[in-house]
């Protein structure tokens, strides 16, 4: 046959990553890594329970890059997941970029996911999911934040995707669901609904408690809510290094009161 001269479309190489984590009382139990994520192991400050770092080696999301994350915390287990820096999204030519989260939390464990935030650059697709299945008295104190395009560099997001999707259960009833959907920049500059926000963070407290430190979160100022019993929401809009300066307030506040740690940010945000 003649050879086709007719120019292809050239394919660009994604990443489809993937960890496991498994931790019981005892320690690790499980891990299993595929690139570009990777768990790293830090020595844990006094008085902090056992941390994990979870790194993208690849630096960043490009569009049609999937990444797949899940956690499990024994019965008993403690310990805290989190990142050594902001995880970024690029610009995509066309395909989202994927990152599926699924933590289980047995009885008795507490963990805290944390996470520091996520840049969406100019023209970034991204589309997230956090599935969370916890036993009977188990703990957990989840935080997200996203900031739209680079505010140190002068970039808005003028045009992308953004897609967040919860779902939280306790002994597989649903707990709390929530989703936003941002295409294009219309809902971010719409007072009713960004409000030309810069960034946006979420923090959830999963306990039993919950409704029992109400009191001394609203007086400090926190932006508070409590949809249901067992389950504290606060959320805020703003500046990006106000957002983050908040959320990093509120998380410290929340683990020393719920979680019985020290009232300080993990080492991995502050290093």
């Amino acid at each position: 046959m003649p050879p086709n001269d007719a120019p292809t479309t050239p394919s660009h190489q994604r990443a489809a990553g993937e960890l496991e984590i498994g931790i019981g009382r005892d320690g690790l139990r499980h891990l299993f890594q595929a690139a570009p994520l990777r768990a790293l192991f830090p020595t844990p400050e006094p008085g902090e329970t056992p941390a994990i770092a979870i790194v993208n080696t690849a630096g960043g999301l490009a569009g049609g890059d999937s990444l797949r994350i899940a956690v499990s915390a024994g019965q008993g287990a403690r310990f805290t997941l989190s990142t050594p820096a902001a995880e970024k999204v690029y610009r995509s030519l066309g395909p989202d970029s994927r990152l599926h989260c699924t933590l289980a939390v047995e009885d008795g464990a507490a963990l805290e996911w944390i996470p520091q935030e996520t840049i969406l650059f100019d023209g970034a697709r991204f589309t997230r999911r956090i599935d969370a299945e916890l036993g009977r008295d188990a703990r957990l104190l989840a935080a997200e934040a996203v900031v739209f395009g680079r505010p140190a560099r002068g970039e808005s997001f003028t045009r992308g995707l953004y897609r967040d999707a919860w779902r939280i259960r306790r002994q597989g009833r649903l707990l709390w669901a929530d989703g936003v959907a941002l295409d294009g920049p219309e809902a971010l500059e719409n007072p009713f609904g960004f409000g030309g926000a810069q960034a946006m963070a979420t923090l959830l407290l999963v306990d039993d408690r919950a409704e029992a430190l109400l009191p001394a979160l609203r007086e400090a100022g926190c932006p508070v809510t409590l949809p249901r019993p067992g389950l504290l929401l606060l959320r805020w809009l703003g500046g990006a290094a106000s957002v983050r300066g908040l959320l990093g307030e509120a998380i410290c506040r929340l683990r020393a009161v719920a979680l019985g740690l020290p009232p300080r940010l993990p080492r991995l945000w502050t290093t």
